[in-house]
């Protein structure tokens, strides 16, 4: 029999601040992260705005040592993974850490590291590149420092399905205790590419948004004005646990786990299959393993990322599963306000569902002033709105034709 699966703690780093308390308190606010590049030097770039973690010092959390020799995105995955288990009051030596396993995403991973090293080999040549540049930058360093951090011994794994990197690792995360390999995750995702090259990719593609004079109002998903996303990044860290687990330990639980969908689009490196039909089927499968009804789903975290394709095509999924009740059914894009995290996105989305439950209070989608008629959903214009919620559905979505849907709700004994 399928063991059930609890979230028993969270951790976050994004550009709304340290804490989920502090992501929390930036959403239902409905506070944009968004300001000038800071990280470098962005003139002459179309898109010259980011969502940065600002202020952050990393040595406040982890070992200077060991922190000196991470990528900013490791630093992020192991922060926000620390502060989850601390959330969680789990005492790592108390547990067994062979039934423990990491499962963390990222889309890009240590794209800092790269760029600053390629550059020292092309100005001061192969001598001069750090023995530290290979685990440094390699994406499983997400999975692998949190599993050093802790001493977990169980499964440790990187997802890189772009976008959708966390949401995936949180579902596997999710199925690994269902089946009984673990007995807890430690799982999320990190990102950290605001560095210029990664930049200069996205405005090639004119994926970005220009609205330069006007950072915090430059994310508006589902807006008819919208002119594409802006970069993010952060961390977000969960820790789910078997049901027995968490009441063995006395765990305060704030939310279960109860379906995961993933599909393919096979359509396109970028742009999602027409329809949305590969998003329709990914929320279709997460419902039916949770044994729910489209009627029985009171919010969704949308993928939205402020792109004019990406948000019709997920407004015209919602609408194809969820038929003449989709424009009642709350949606909103937390993105508006964080800015598009990548691979750390679905985890950290995640993490505003399961507060939305607790606190029974819709996040918000900002910047929202002219409505699109494709996309006619209720998405919770400018303020966050209070409601009676049990369910819950996230979205993410990536380049490559990845489409996951993750279900949670309050926790019933």
């Amino acid at each position: 029999m399928a063991r059930r699966v609890v979230v028993t703690g969270m951790g976050a780093v994004t550009p709304l601040g340290f804490g989920v308390d502090a992501l929390w308190d930036g959403v239902v606010q409905g506070r944009s992260g968004v300001g000038p590049v800071t990280r470098f030097d962005a003139t002459g770039f179309p898109c010259r705005i980011a969502a940065e973690v600002r202020d952050f010092q990393p040595d406040q959390w982890l070992p200077r040592k060991e922190a000196r020799r991470m990528d900013r995105f490791a630093q992020f995955a192991s922060v926000s993974a620390r502060m989850a288990g601390e959330d969680a009051g789990i005492d790592w030596e108390q547990v067994d850490l062979d039934r423990v396993g990491v499962i963390m995403g990222t889309g890009i991973g240590g794209i800092a590291t790269l760029v600053e090293q390629a550059t020292i080999l092309r100005e001061r040549g192969p001598e001069r590149v750090s023995p530290f540049m290979v685990p440094m930058m390699i994406a499983n360093m997400a999975s692998a420092q949190v599993s050093i951090l802790i001493g977990a011994r169980g499964p440790n794994v990187t997802t890189v399905t772009a976008c959708a990197s966390s949401a995936n690792a949180v579902g596997d995360a999710f199925r690994a205790i269902r089946r009984g390999e673990i007995d807890i995750a430690v799982t999320g995702g990190a990102e950290a590419p605001v560095v210029p090259l990664a930049a200069a990719g996205f405005c090639a593609m004119k994926a970005l948004s220009t609205r330069n004079e006007e950072p915090t109002r430059a994310c508006r998903p589902f807006d008819a004005d919208r002119d594409g996303f802006i970069l993010g990044e952060g961390g977000g860290a969960l820790i789910l646990e078997s049901l027995e687990s968490a009441q063995r330990r006395g765990a305060r639980i704030r939310a279960e786990v109860v379906g995961y969908g993933m599909t393919s689009d096979a359509y396109d490196v970028v742009r999602p299959a027409p329809g949305g039909v590969g998003q329709v089927r990914a929320m279709r499968l997460a419902m039916e393993e949770a044994g729910l009804r489209p009627q029985d789903i009171h919010y969704i975290n949308a993928h939205a990322t402020s792109t004019p394709v990406g948000d019709r095509e997920e407004a015209v999924a919602i609408r194809t599963l969820f038929g003449e009740a989709a424009g009642s059914l709350p949606v909103s894009s937390t993105k508006s306000m964080t800015g598009h995290l990548l691979g750390a996105a679905g985890a950290s989305e995640l993490i505003l569902c399961v507060r939305a439950l607790q606190e029974g209070l819709l996040p918000p989608t900002i910047n929202y002033e002219t409505p699109d008629p494709e996309c006619d959903l209720d998405c919770v214009p400018n303020r966050a709105r209070p409601a009676e919620l049990e369910v819950a559905l996230s979205n993410s979505f990536g380049f490559g034709g990845h489409n996951v849907c993750l279900v949670v709700r309050r926790f019933r004994c």
